[in-house]
């Protein structure tokens, strides 16, 4: 990372990062990982530097508009996407930021092929585009729930025994193929999973029916989902292996200190946007001299 950053570098880190082709078992992975950090005062000056040098970075994105920035975020429920997403994004310009919540899709979505949604949200040269679940969800919820597959009215896809390991392989291929196209294109793209544990998510959702001003964030279905964690633990680990790649990496981020989550996700952001070399666009010779006449204008009004 550059001078301006911090000198953690949780980009490269191997406990996080999923390199291509590595298998992945999610058990294996310590969701209370926290590097060489003791507590949250310990990574707040971290994370601090890194907000303010992103909105540095955002600015110069935007001015160079030759990049576009996109951030994936998929977790199980509870494990602090929004949170994550408010406290990094903090010190970014909303008017280079988007940030898009994948819900169930609509009746209109369903007429048209899966990725049709995330295209329209698709961030511009210049912008930052955070997405809040994704097209994962096509591989993850879809792999737990196969029957919602159907609803899709997909030629040749008319029964359950038609959605196989040849199916998913496919569709992991167009995930692929999508975000490559993106890639070449100019958008940058780093996805994270947020790996809560279960046991802290039951200590989440408990504080959720506990607290009164918790309780809107609570959904009796998100319990029923619980019970299908293994299979989503699985759907995760497929959809990483089959889909990290150079130009679209995963990061695996340790999600039971929402601390450490945080500071691990900012600084993987502006370690990703440093790596682009921006700066500020230079200004040709008649441009500068344009600039002068034009100061020149300008002070003589104070001589009329």
């Amino acid at each position: 990372m550059g001078n301006n950053s911090t000198d953690n570098n949780f980009r490269k880190d191997p406990n996080l990062l999923v390199k291509p082709g590595s298998r992945v078992n999610l058990g294996e992975f310590n969701t209370k990982y926290t590097a060489h950090f003791k507590d949250k005062e310990d990574a707040s000056e971290m994370l601090a530097k890194d907000i303010q040098r992103l909105s540095e970075l955002q600015d110069m994105l935007y001015a160079m508009n030759t990049y576009s920035l996109l951030v994936v975020i998929q977790a199980m429920d509870a494990a602090g996407k929004d949170g994550t997403i408010k406290h990094v994004m903090t010190g970014v310009n909303p008017q280079g930021c988007n940030v898009t919540s994948f819900k169930q899709p609509s009746v209109e979505e369903l007429e048209h092929d899966f990725l049709w949604r995330i295209n329209k949200e698709m961030p511009k040269r210049g912008m930052i585009a955070i997405f809040n679940r994704s097209h994962y969800e096509e591989v993850l919820v879809t792999r737990v729930h196969p029957e919602y597959i159907l609803g899709q009215n997909i030629p040749g896809i008319d029964s359950l025994d038609k959605i196989d390991k040849k199916f998913w392989k496919k569709r992991f291929d167009i995930i692929n193929d999508f975000e490559m196209q993106a890639s070449e294109a100019g958008t940058v793209i780093i996805k994270f999973f947020l790996h809560v544990s279960k046991e802290e998510q039951k200590k989440r959702f408990l504080a959720r029916i506990e607290e009164p001003e918790k309780n809107w964030k609570f959904s009796a279905g998100d319990v029923k989902e619980r019970q299908n964690w293994d299979k989503y633990m699985k759907a995760f680990e497929d959809a990483i292996e089959n889909t990290s790649t150079e130009y679209a990496p995963w990061y695996i981020i340790p999600a039971d200190r929402k601390w450490f989550m945080r500071a691990a996700v900012g600084d993987i952001i502006v370690g990703t946007l440093e790596k682009l070399n921006l700066g500020y666009p230079k200004i040709s010779e008649k441009e500068k001299q344009e600039l002068q006449g034009a100061k020149a204008l300008l002070l003589n009004e104070d001589n009329n």
